[in-house]
């Protein structure tokens, strides 16, 4: 059974001769800097067209004198999560392992494509009780990798890693990474060792600083792709990454509507409705869960005296039913044609986003359509306070959800204006968020209400008494929205 744990690093590009500066006044007291020198071997599998590297996934075998075993790392926003298992004998992917790539590699073979040798002078910060606070990772690195054209690349370079500690604060690992840039380090410009060892195009900083609206919009569609891709891991290894995957879907898709100026038409037609179908399929399973805790809260917080017959039971058994049997649906779809043309339709927008941007084009652009979301927002929700009327609340909510989304996007270019945007819509958007809840959860206690009736041994007393709190719990939600137009 493999081990996961999530890790925190920022990786940085040194010459050969660059010097590590003193980390000793960083160490607190009592504490220490511990420092070794390991060697570390690699062997990195991907498909012969690199689909895993083209999501910055990795999977790798690795040898010498720490860390050994097999390592899938899977972007997790700023982080990363490993997925760990012991080594083995040879070098066949572990079956766990390459069923969880299977939709990334989209059913390709796993084959070796680069092997590194790495010398590793670790400068390790612990507290006084031994605990971790960040890993300085110094690397000389030696690297074969295979070509397209099955030829062998060969190179070598140094590099430096900071890995925040289980008990170290993001303070340490940015205070780290200042006294590297003060001393000649420059932010890494490849994903990951293996892009680098494949030669592959590193990311060029200085077309963004020309271009900080089109920054803005490719970090954030990417870390969207970042969060949808590993879903599709996490869903083949038996977790739930429902609620974060439609989360990203909506982030992707909100961008793609405030900012559609800026995104060529054609594509962003073509993938909104396969991102609609997705989380279509996604949605009937979130909407189960989130069903299933909040009528058994519910009923928990009701007097005994009240809940008449298994009615605890009868939530669980029908929701739970009717979530897995969606969920059934949702693991029939990884396999098929058209999810696996999304995973390739988001591939291609990593590594060349459809934008119209003009080259200099800046904040300005953004700002104009984040204010434009806003307004919209702001209209739909007065309108919808007006009528009360559910379904005029539900698209307030989405227009609400699309101008946080937009204020995120933002937020490294506007600063503090857009952080204060997306603390008002999402506000909004909890609000809204209950209404929405309650009138989901009576649709269901009726009907759940209705079978009871009918059934023996059990009673639609207490749905009668649910549905009539979540219609007053509806109520109290709209008057809370009227409330917001204060």
């Amino acid at each position: 059974m493999a081990a996961e744990q999530t890790e925190r690093e920022d990786k940085y590009d040194v010459s050969l001769d660059f010097v590590v500066p003193a980390l000793g006044d960083l160490v607190p007291d009592q504490g220490r800097e511990d420092i070794d020198t390991i060697r570390l071997d690699s062997v990195y599998f991907d498909t012969a067209d690199r689909d895993l590297l083209r999501h910055h996934l990795t999977l790798r075998r690795r040898s010498g004198d720490d860390d050994l075993g097999w390592q899938l790392k899977v972007p997790a926003g700023d982080a990363r999560t490993e997925v760990r298992l012991p080594p083995t004998s040879d070098e066949s992917v572990p079956d766990e392992l390459a069923n969880a790539v299977s939709g990334v590699a989209l059913g390709k073979p796993l084959l070796r494509v680069a092997s590194l040798s790495t010398v590793r002078r670790r400068h390790r910060v612990v507290d006084s009780d031994g605990n971790s606070l960040a890993e300085l990772a110094d690397d000389s690195v030696r690297a074969t990798a295979t070509a397209h054209n099955g030829g062998a690349i060969a190179s070598q370079w140094r590099e430096v890693e900071v890995e925040l500690g289980d008990h170290g604060q993001e303070r340490l690992l940015r205070d780290i990474g200042g006294r590297l840039v003060r001393s000649g380090a420059h932010t890494s410009s490849y994903a990951s060792k293996l892009a680098r060892a494949l030669a592959l195009e590193p990311h060029r900083a200085d077309d963004d600083s020309e271009n900080p609206a089109r920054r803005a919009l490719t970090d954030y569609l990417g870390t969207q792709i970042d969060e949808i891709v590993a879903g599709d891991v996490w869903l083949r290894r038996g977790l739930d990454p429902i609620h974060a995957t439609r989360v990203a879907i909506r982030r992707f898709r909100s961008t793609l509507r405030v900012f559609k100026d800026l995104v060529d038409p054609d594509a962003r037609s073509r993938i909104e409705d396969e991102l609609v179908w997705y989380a279509g399929l996604l949605g009937e399973v979130r909407d189960r869960q989130v069903q299933r805790h909040r009528l058994g809260e519910l009923v928990t917080g009701l007097p005994a005296e009240l809940v008449m017959g298994p009615v605890a039971a009868r939530i669980e058994q029908d929701l739970l039913g009717e979530q897995q049997r969606c969920l059934t649906v949702v693991m029939s779809a990884l396999d098929d044609a058209r999810y696996r043309n999304l995973l390739v339709t988001l591939a291609q927008w990593r590594t060349a986003p459809p934008l119209t941007i003009e080259r200099g084009a800046g904040p300005k652009v953004i700002a104009k359509a984040v204010k434009r979301a806003g307004r919209k927002a702001r209209k739909r929700l007065t309108a919808a306070v007006a009528d009360s009327d559910a379904t005029e609340l539900h698209r307030a909510r989405k227009a609400a959800k699309r101008a946080r989304y937009a204020a995120e996007l933002a937020t490294p270019l506007l600063g503090g204006k857009a952080e204060k945007k997306v603390s008002e819509f999402k506000h909004v958007q909890k609000v809204l968020g209950e209404h929405q809840d309650s009138v989901l959860a009576a649709d269901n206690l009726r009907a759940l209400g209705a079978r009871a009736g009918v059934t023996e041994g059990e009673n639609g007393f207490t749905f009668g008494l649910l549905y009539a709190l979540e219609l007053e719990n509806a109520r109290q939600a709209r008057a809370d929205a009227a409330h917001l137009m204060k």
